[in-house]
């Protein structure tokens, strides 16, 4: 049995006598339609010239069709190669016909190559990107879902359609200080711990100094200057308070008020130097203890005027409830580096912070706030030790003296990590709003602070 034509034969002639291998090739016939409406293709070219080697054969005929998408070559595929025995027409132009070969329209020419498409036969060296990858879709950053490596921590952005949204030019999603708008709160704590791990030896004598010191003197002068005495009872059970007790009061009162006036401008000197050591440290500038107390000193006296006032609004809002209070000192948290940094209207910017981004800024400082919390309530807590074991009234023997002091140092000691992560916090927090509003980093940051 003899091979089946290609796909696109025309019907072999009818069962009949052999004709004439002298005579000349009869004319094409029609080809015959398929089942798609398409016609028939090409005649076979094997064998002495005119002869039809299909003459008696009773077969199904083959039929290609060449309705698009089943076998018609596609835009820039070579063209089929054509089996044994059968002859490819000599022009594969559209509409051309060639020994009974039809090529339908839309076929492109035999060796034609679509724009844009490699030659037939050509393979990609090894690394070549895939057919249709353009390149990262974020120029100069990481693709979406990538990590990025922060010293200290590597933290992931989440991908998908506005990941990135609100981004501005010149945003560094790796600046060691900003965080970049929508990174989220791990991203935010992971700076805070590696401005710990690379500023901890400026910063701590400058806790020591300007925070845990006066904190310390505070609490010694609260047990000289305590009022002393029990409250009686008079005859008629009325409570009497002790002789004097209005005096010790008032005296003890002006005494403490007038040690943090005093130590104000110390700790506000503290916090200028604290804020300076970070944030040139982030932006890779030199830092010494030096440069950040000469720093510190020269900013300490405006500072301390606006710590006064915030603390005088917090009071205010403290004496009509809690909650004002309260609310008054999240709200303007962010004061102090708003000053340093910027230099003007520090509260009604620490304010418009907050409630333009009210959710953000209320998390970090809550934070901050809750460290400040433990570190107050670990100090409640050696208080109350010191009373119970040195009774009320320590400072009257030399060894309950020595004692009860030496537990007050301790408690202020206590207190010294919760201020270095009210340095950090609050720079890092005020860094990360000001991604928020327009390109920074830490280098300007640094230059800002003059």
């Amino acid at each position: 049995m003899s091979d089946l034509p290609p796909s696109g034969s025309t019907e072999p002639a009818a069962s009949g006598p052999p004709a004439d291998p002298t005579a000349p090739p009869p004319p094409a016939a029609e080809p015959a339609p398929g089942p798609f409406g398409a016609t028939g293709g090409a005649t076979p070219a094997s064998g002495a010239s005119g002869a039809d080697p299909w003459a008696g054969h009773t077969g199904p005929v083959p039929i290609v069709p060449a309705e698009p998408g089943y076998d018609t070559p596609q835009p820039g595929a070579p063209f089929p190669a054509t089996p044994p025995g059968w002859t490819a027409p000599d022009d594969t132009s559209p509409g051309h016909t060639s020994q009974g070969w039809t090529v339908p329209p839309g076929t492109p020419p035999q060796g034609w190559n679509a724009p844009g498409t490699p030659p037939h036969g050509w393979n990609a060296p090894p690394g070549t990107p895939p057919p249709g990858w353009g390149g990262p879709a974020y120029p100069g950053y990481p693709m979406p879902g990538a990590a990025y490596p922060v010293p200290g921590a590597a933290y992931p952005v989440p991908a998908g359609p506005g990941a990135y949204a609100g981004w501005f030019p010149g945003i560094d999603p790796q600046d060691p200080l900003v965080n970049p708008p929508h990174a989220g709160i791990g991203p935010w704590f992971a700076r805070c711990t590696a401005a710990l791990r690379r500023g901890w030896r400026q910063l701590l004598p400058i806790v020591l100094l300007t925070q845990v010191v006066p904190a310390a003197v505070i609490g010694v002068l609260t047990l000289v200057f305590s009022p002393e005495g029990e409250m009686a009872t008079a005859p008629d059970g009325a409570p009497v308070l002790p002789a004097g007790f209005w005096g010790q009061m008032f005296a003890f009162y002006g005494v403490l008020l007038s040690a943090g006036l005093v130590f104000g401008l110390l700790q506000a000197a503290g916090w200028a130097a604290g804020t300076w050591v970070v944030a040139r440290q982030a932006a890779g500038e030199p830092t010494g203890l030096g440069a950040a107390f000469r720093y510190g000193l020269r900013r300490a006296l405006g500072l301390w005027g606006w710590t006064l006032l915030v603390s005088l609004l917090v009071m205010i809002g403290s004496c009509f409830c809690l909650l004002p209070g309260l609310y008054a000192a999240f709200a303007l948290a962010l004061f102090g580096p708003v000053y340093l940094f910027e230099r003007r209207e520090p509260i009604g910017r620490a304010w418009r912070m907050f409630h333009s981004r009210f959710g953000m800024v209320l998390g970090r400082v809550a934070l901050v706030m809750a460290v400040l919390l433990a570190a107050t309530v670990l100090d409640a807590v050696v208080g109350g030790i010191s009373g119970a074991v040195f009774g009320v009234e320590p400072m009257k023997a030399v060894g309950t003296a020595i004692g009860a002091v030496a537990l007050a140092v301790f408690g202020a000691l206590l207190a010294a990590p919760a201020y270095l992560a009210q340095q950090v916090g609050l720079v890092v927090t005020y860094a990360e709003q000001r991604a928020q509003e327009g390109p920074v980093n830490a280098a300007r940051l640094a230059a800002e602070l003059g």
